[in-house]
């Protein structure tokens, strides 16, 4: 969509809108003469400088449509601020948790769960009419007193009004299936959707193999205007877009899209003004670190989806600890950087305040790198647990407080236990994280409080390895030459033992417990 052009309304409000500051309205209620803090982001409800009989009287429209439609295969924060023209100052804003966003706004939320999920993003967007006050009447004002109460910046003289909408299409994909050939056929079936047809009673006419690659696609609508049935499949997408275009240039529909905000300061110099903006490279350092927090996120997110996860406890308790962790730590980082930003810009702090924040989490456990390398870790873990399984097929996973109670069958004299001795170990790491979040984050500097002491982990030993292979070997041929051995079962369990690393095979007998260590066969 070309950068649209203002209205003309000769060289005084040329001279106006040169003065103002440009911010997308991102579903929030906008309208003329409204007062705005610029150093918050935040419009100031019930106070205003005219009166309606005033905003009325001096008010130009200039109509002025245009139709804009765009795909998008990014997931990332200034993508989807690029759809929206979010400029860099409101986007820091609004990684600070200060803009409370709606209707089409809310797509800024929407991000991908999941390192499994292909995304295409559909962007329809209509444009009417601008909105604007005259020139003469921003010099007189009805409620002087505002100036003097500093609780705004800025005052909203003109609003560009329509309405956007976000389609966007989700579909997963297991390991085994191919990345690239699933985000490619993602992208053109969303791509194709405005040269679909749809005949009688809404069906649409597709081929065999389109069909098949339309059930798996899932979609979520974020739009200004109000739908009867939100789409959340492929098809009822399809329908929805058909409907768009009418809906979205319904004058019921009309919402701002865009506002330009003129400074106070000019009107009365006893104004609240924005003293300075945060530089650019800080607000792009601020969303990196938000893209790589988000990265972290999705990878816990898919581990917790791995069903071996629920079948060991020891290893559910350490995600989801982390995932609590990590959550907090989230959440007080970003009101961390809501603080500083209104302070910033209204020049109680410098920018250093900000980068200060940003410097800490690089130092801090939860940076990207040693994230990473405990999300790592837990796949390791599970990868090596999975090969344990999936090479004892059918032979279940029991918890540990379970297994006494499989003598309560009758048919049942002895239970022979693959244990999986290592499961459960103290997680510095993770103790790690527990004492940063209990500091004071901005005061404590020295960062080497918080390193992380070396831990033998025994996924990696491959010493440890090798001996659990062999454990398993031989579980499998005692389980191979007792198969026809009704009486007794064989299952796989955690069971912690400092003194054997990695795995070892427990007998359990009716009238007790006897372990055996098993050695590498000379034979």
């Amino acid at each position: 969509m070309p950068p649209l052009s203002k209205p003309t309304s000769g060289p005084h409000l040329m001279f106006q809108m040169l003065k103002s500051m440009e911010i997308a309205a991102l579903g929030r209620p906008l309208s003329l003469g409204m007062l705005y803090d610029c150093r918050k982001d935040s419009l100031i409800p019930g106070v205003t400088l005219w009166d309606k009989k005033s905003l009325s009287e001096n008010l130009d429209i200039h109509h002025q449509t245009e139709t804009d439609l765009k795909f998008s295969s990014s997931d990332s924060l200034s993508s989807k601020s690029s759809l929206l023209d979010v400029r860099a100052s409101l986007k820091a804003s609004f990684l600070g948790g200060l803009v409370n966003v709606g209707g089409s706004g809310k797509f800024l939320h929407d991000t991908k769960t999941s390192n499994q999920q292909s995304r295409v993003t559909m962007f329809h967007s209509e444009t009417t009419r601008y909105e604007q006050l005259t020139m003469s009447q921003l010099g007189h004002f009805t409620y002087p007193e505002v100036f003097e109460q500093k609780n705004a910046t800025h005052v909203v003289t003109v609003v560009l009004y329509g309405a956007q909408a976000f389609m966007v299409f989700d579909r997963t994909f297991s390991e085994e299936e191919n990345k690239q050939e699933i985000e490619r056929e993602l992208n053109v079936m969303v791509k194709s959707i405005p040269t679909f047809s749809i005949k009688g009673k809404g069906s649409v006419n597709m081929k065999e193999d389109e069909k098949n690659k339309a059930e798996k696609i899932a979609c979520t609508f974020h739009g200004d205007v109000l739908l009867e049935q939100n789409p959340t499949t492929y098809i009822e997408a399809l329908q929805t877009y058909k409907q768009l275009p009418a809906l979205l240039k319904n004058p019921q529909n009309e919402v701002p899209i865009k506002v330009w905000l003129y400074p106070l300061h000019l009107l009365d110099s006893k104004a609240a003004q924005l003293e300075r903006e945060i530089t650019t490279s800080l607000i792009s350092d601020t969303e990196h670190i938000t893209e790589e927090l988000g990265e972290a996120e999705r990878t816990c997110n898919d581990l917790f989806k791995n069903t071996l996860v629920s079948a060991f406890s020891d290893i559910k308790e350490r995600l989801q600890l982390f995932q609590s962790l990590f959550s907090k730590y989230n959440t007080m980082l970003m009101e961390a950087v809501g603080r500083v930003l209104p302070a910033i810009r209204g020049g109680e702090m410098e920018d250093k305040s900000l980068e200060d924040i940003l410097n800490i989490h690089r130092s801090s456990p939860f940076n990207a790198d040693k994230l990473k390398h405990w999300l790592n870790d837990a796949k390791s873990k599970l990868h090596i647990l999975s090969s344990v399984t999936k090479s004892l097929e059918g032979i279940r996973i029991e918890d540990s407080v379970n297994i006494m109670t499989l003598f309560f069958n009758p048919n049942i004299d002895a239970v022979v236990c693959l244990t999986l001795t290592s499961l459960k170990y103290e997680d510095t790491y993770l103790s790690t994280l527990k004492k940063f979040l209990q500091s004071d984050m901005v005061k404590d500097r020295d960062i080497t409080f918080f390193s992380v002491e070396p831990l033998i982990k025994w996924f990696s030993d491959p010493s440890i390895i090798i001996k659990m292979i062999e454990n398993l070997s031989q579980f499998r041929r005692i389980a191979e030459a007792n198969k026809d051995e009704t009486r007794i079962r064989f299952i796989i369990s955690a069971i912690s033992n400092p003194n054997i690393a990695g795995s070892s095979i427990y007998l359990y007998e009716k009238d007790g417990l006897y372990f055996c260590h098993v050695y590498r066969s000379s034979h």
